[in-house]
């Protein structure tokens, strides 16, 4: 058990260290909102991967072959979409309303759900790595498979806060790097949504 413990921490510290779309989605909204709402993004997991997980370890083996390409695409272009919509809002200078800020609450909520449902790397993810140790971890006993998840999100959760720290005290720095930190971001994740959207055309063909 202590060894899956040990893997279970280690794929939480490679998914916390390895830079995709919800963490420039993450790097934008800390940059541009603050880390209030950047924790907002840091939860869409707790959200999201219940539904994913079971997917990925009950259903993976029954899954028709096209359903990873096609669900690149649908990411990619959500992706992508995300980006540019972040972007326009950036270009868009807005005076802070109180009144406005459950929506905003809410709104930023959505967008890291919809990139973290819509993204297929927790999919693979889940069902090529970190889901047959869970499967594991479950048979072993139920307190081995909850354990399992504590390690890995325990590890995964905190280095994304950790990140909200670092991109929020970036903030404080000077607005003009602020503003160009957070247009690069939106930058690379359109490139991620564009990369996806051409693996799964890619997938399709071959």
């Amino acid at each position: 058990m202590t060894a899956l413990l040990t893997q279970a921490a280690s794929f939480g510290f490679a998914a916390g260290t390895s830079f995709g779309s919800l963490h420039m989605l993450l790097m934008s909204v800390t940059l541009t909102q603050g880390w209030r709402y950047g924790l907002l993004i840091v939860l869409t997991p707790l959200l999201t991967d219940a539904p994913i997980i079971v997917l990925m370890v009950v259903l993976l083996s029954s899954l028709p072959p096209v359903f990873a390409p096609l669900l690149n695409i649908i990411g990619g272009v959500a992706v992508f979409f995300i980006a540019w919509r972040a972007y326009q809002s950036l270009r868009r200078p807005t005076s802070y309303d109180p009144q406005a800020s459950a929506k905003v609450t809410r709104e930023t909520l959505l967008r890291g759900i919809a990139v973290n449902l819509l993204n297929p790397a927790p999919y693979i993810f889940w069902g090529t790595m970190t889901g047959p140790l869970l499967v594991e971890a479950f048979t072993i006993s139920a307190v081995g498979g909850v354990l399992f998840l504590l390690a890995f999100y325990g590890v995964f959760l905190g280095l994304m806060a950790l990140f909200v720290v670092m991109f929020d005290r970036l903030r404080g720095v000077d607005a003009r790097l602020t503003r160009w930190l957070t247009t690069a971001s939106l930058v690379v994740l359109a490139a991620l949504g564009v990369q996806l959207i051409l693996r799964g055309v890619s997938g399709l063909s071959g």
